[in-house]
């Protein structure tokens, strides 16, 4: 793991930052892929854990959410708009099936359901939709760090190359709320943005620069 700010790590991935999994305290956020079960383990078998909250329910993200759960005993929370993916249907809007169901895992009950304002740890749960109806972004006022999912990529998802951008328009279930759900990530003014693909940024003037665009 990969320590980014005090409570908040990062576990290795392959490649590095493709599909990014974090710890804050002891709270994991998101499962990766259904073929990345076995490294996350192994990566959080010394690290006590006692929830699994998801920033969104694409397969990518809600992948290893069963068996981490089932192993370590622990609940899953979501919000409320991803419930249903969560729990077995195909997220609204998602192309890709046949795709995606080589990465997808199984269907699993959500314990917490998450609204707006919620608590997760020391983080505020914050509703962001665009690319899932349930899409959240998990922030701590007391440093600005944002957990942000998928709102936006911080590498070209073909070349690897850091650099900031939209996520592909067929993973978006609607663009107009991606748009103002990047504006909103960068009227947070975080000081670190930790995105489900691509390398944590701290070069906060090119996130405000991007959002500007919407």
């Amino acid at each position: 793991m990969k320590e980014l700010a005090p409570g908040l790590d990062q576990l290795r991935g392959f490649p590095p930052n493709a599909v990014n999994v974090y710890v804050a305290g002891d709270v994991l956020i998101d499962a990766a892929t259904r073929l990345d079960g076995w490294h996350l383990k192994r990566q959080l078998q010394d690290r006590p854990l006692a929830l699994l909250a998801l920033t969104h329910a694409h397969p990518d993200h809600q992948g290893s959410a069963k068996a981490i759960c089932e192993a370590r005993h622990i609940p899953l929370a979501c919000h409320s708009g991803d419930v249903e993916a969560m729990e077995g249907g195909f997220p609204s809007g998602m192309k890709g099936k046949a795709a995606a169901a080589a990465i997808s895992g199984p269907a699993y009950p959500v314990s917490r359901v998450l609204a707006d304002g919620d608590e997760i740890g020391e983080f505020r749960v914050i509703h962001a939709p665009g690319h899932s109806a349930g899409h959240v972004i998990y922030f701590r006022d007391s440093d600005r760090v944002a957990i942000s999912g998928d709102v936006l990529r911080t590498m070209n998802l073909l070349t690897m190359i850091p650099q900031i951008g939209e996520m592909p328009k067929a993973f978006i279930t609607d663009l107009d709320q991606s748009h103002a759900s990047i504006k909103l990530l960068a009227e947070l003014n975080p000081t670190l943005v930790c995105p489900g693909h691509g390398p944590p940024l701290r070069d906060i003037a090119k996130l405000e620069a991007f959002a500007a665009k919407f």
